[in-house]
């Protein structure tokens, strides 16, 4: 099915620019610390990337994405260009003036993002700096959204799934090349992330004009489409600020608790965040296409049936991996994390953490397929009043939890809301038609969640066997746990195959190579 191609295709290139991720990473620590340098690149990165969550991969994506599959359903692949590049033509008049508008406001803009600077002028200085250099970032990034909308609407996933990977790789060339030419290290950074705008840019104009779609620059015109695309982008943005928000209300409640609390939820975040973005991210972009255009050609009975697979895929790769979190929590933060400062201590806390917000991870993957059934259907406000309700439910739960379980009581308190949020989604689904569950997704999910409790299972019993090794040295520990995942992963395939969670012809599709589409 072209759709686990698709799905295989956007994982296998995201679990790379992850693990890339990891190394810059490691990399940012090593030149920057933890100093003022340091404080003053997060704040200039956070503020692009602020925007790349809220507008270029959230509203801009949800919308356009729909009317452009639609349109190439509809019109052909000349119609969908045309579309494409009066949306180009304005999207970068508006994002040319906002740039400049931030760039010769930069001062009041850092004093609104990082108060806090204001009494430090090397510090305020060295923000504003390295902002001024990041913005650009914002403008180019939106085009690569556009860019990246295209080429998914024709199936065409690999180069889109590869963007990241240039960003990572222009942050690492960035800091190992240039940081000897600049003043500080923050600054070979800073204009990493502008490169790395440009880089991702050209990198996918070639790829669209390989595709046969190259886009030109017509003069900005505000066409019907255009101004569509614009009303249905608008409960979108809302949205995605929404999502945006909660994640600085997680971190304003992390902040009543003593020190260490926002660094364990930190820690246990980047490591849950890497299956939520192979497996869900994934599944989440190759779908919105595909349901557009079999909603746009009227194919309802094929969109319900290709939205079961999605959530089967979803649920088949998620549950096994939240399982695996929960036993693996420590070993697996003791891996990556261990070493300096970060000691036993924190490695326990983190895990706590880890452990609670693996408890959702379905739930958060499930989100990322469920929403494209509303987006292929230009419904961006349904997901949007549910988001709103599961923000104010994540947060009341939170304080609910902040005494007893402190900043466990937060990462569970995300758990449950993503728990509801899957609930009124699909809820919301069937109560429009859109949503029936087949008689293959009823039978294979308990199927799928006994396979992974068996795999739990074992790992539990195998980790008391090994547990002298994850005390050792790091490279015993590397070793160990590299073995219990490859456990891990044979138990759950066994067990799956074994009682019917899926086939070897429909494994071999799944964990088929990912080749270029």
């Amino acid at each position: 099915m072209a759709l686990f191609r698709s799905i295989a295709t956007v994982g296998g290139y995201t679990m790379a620019s992850r693990l890339l991720g990891f190394a810059r990473d490691v990399l940012v620590a090593a030149y920057l610390g933890a100093g003022p340098v340091a404080d003053a690149f997060f704040v200039a990165f956070k503020l692009p990337n602020f925007f790349r969550r809220l507008f270029a991969e959230g509203a801009f994506n949800a919308a356009f994405v729909p009317m452009f599959a639609g349109v190439v359903a509809a019109s052909g692949r000349a119609a969908a260009r045309r579309f494409a590049e009066d949306t180009m033509a304005v999207l970068l008049a508006v994002l040319a003036l906002l740039v400049v508008a931030a760039e010769l406001g930069m001062p009041w803009l850092i004093r609104a993002i990082a108060p806090g600077f204001v009494g430090d002028p090397g510090k305020f200085t060295l923000a504003i700096e390295f902002t001024r250099l990041t913005l650009p970032y914002l403008l180019f990034i939106s085009l690569v959204s556009l860019q990246g909308g295209v080429l998914n609407s024709i199936d065409r996933f690999a180069a889109v799934a590869a963007t990241p990977v240039v960003m990572n790789l222009c942050l690492i060339g960035a800091l190992i090349g240039l940081t000897y030419l600049t003043q500080t290290a923050g600054h070979a950074l800073a204009w990493g992330v502008a490169l790395a705008g440009a880089a991702q840019f050209l990198w996918l104009a070639w790829a669209c004009g390989r595709a046969g779609m190259g886009l030109a620059l017509p003069r900005p015109r505000a066409t019907p489409e255009v101004r569509r695309l614009l009303r249905i982008m608008m409960p979108a943005a809302i949205g995605s600020g929404v999502v945006q928000v909660n994640l600085v209300v997680d971190v304003v409640i992390a902040s009543l608790l003593p020190t260490g609390a926002v660094s364990y939820l930190y820690y246990a975040d980047r490591i849950y965040e890497l299956p939520l973005a192979v497996i869900g991210i994934a599944i989440g972009t190759a779908l919105l296409p595909l349901l557009a255009r079999q909603v746009r050609t009227g194919a309802h009975d094929a969109a319900i049936a290709t939205q079961n697979r999605g959530l089967e895929a979803a649920l088949l790769f998620s549950l096994p991996a939240a399982g695996a979190l929960i036993i693996l929590a420590e070993p697996i933060i003791s891996v990556l994390f261990q070493r300096g400062a970060f000691g036993a201590r924190e490695v326990q806390a983190s895990a706590a953490a880890l452990t609670a917000y693996a408890l959702g991870l379905p739930a958060y993957v499930l989100i990322k397929v469920l929403t494209p059934c509303f987006y292929a259907r230009e419904d961006t406000a349904t997901p949007v009043k549910i988001a709103i309700v599961c923000v104010v439910a994540n947060t009341a739960i939170a304080l609910l939890l902040l005494r007893p379980l402190a900043y466990v009581g937060i990462a569970l308190a995300s758990a449950a809301a993503a728990w509801l949020n899957t609930g009124l989604l699909a809820i919301a689904l069937r109560r429009s038609g859109y949503f029936a569950p087949d008689a293959r997704l009823k039978g294979r999910i308990p199927r799928m969640v006994l396979a992974s409790l068996v795999m739990a299972a074992a790992l539990w019993a195998a980790l008391g066997l090994v547990s002298p090794w994850l005390g050792a040295g790091l490279a015993a520990r590397m070793t160990t746990l590299a073995a219990l995942v490859g456990l891990g992963l044979a138990v759950f395939f066994v067990a799956a195959l074994s009682i019917g969670a899926t086939s070897l012809a429909e494994a071999r599709r799944l964990f088929g190579a990912a080749a270029p589409s």
